[in-house]
């Protein structure tokens, strides 16, 4: 009776080990084909998304070795994502519009800026800011007036 029971009992762990061996090579089937499905796909490079951060994008604007192209991307980020500033208070402009100021006067000086890119970002400006279209056109004629001719 005994060796019957050890008869079954090696049998069975012959089986279970046929199964788990098995199970081992089934699952590399698999992740071989996947990584051949992958390597005839093109890979495609993420690109990061611009950083939109107001002050990273006055860095830009306010550094001198800007290019044009670099300064007209910064602009367009910052009326994308802040173009629209605060309801007045009362007769006087918002305080944060004076960061849209600092920005108007340093593009009107920057050595690298051309009139498109000024004009762009006034009507921009203008266009999403009504209340503030007397305070743009300051700013501009300001920063216009103090560049060295």
């Amino acid at each position: 009776m005994e060796i019957t029971l050890l008869l079954k009992s090696i049998m069975g762990l012959v089986i279970v080990l046929a199964l788990l061996i098995f199970l081992l090579f089934l699952p590399s089937n698999r992740k071989k084909e996947k990584t051949e499905s992958k390597e005839a796909t093109p890979i495609v490079v993420a690109q990061r998304p611009p950083n939109t951060d107001l002050e990273y994008l006055r860095s830009i604007i306010k550094k001198k070795k800007s290019t044009t192209k670099e300064l007209q991307e910064a602009l367009e980020l910052v009326i994308k994502y802040h173009g629209i500033v605060h309801e007045k208070l009362g007769l006087r402009a918002h305080p944060d519009f004076d960061i849209y100021m600092d920005i108007l006067f340093t593009i009107c000086r920057h050595p690298n800026t051309n009139k498109d890119i000024v004009v762009k970002f006034d009507r921009e400006l203008g266009r999403l800011n009504p209340d503030y279209k007397k305070e743009i056109n300051e700013a501009i004629t300001k920063g216009l007036n103090s560049r060295r001719v």
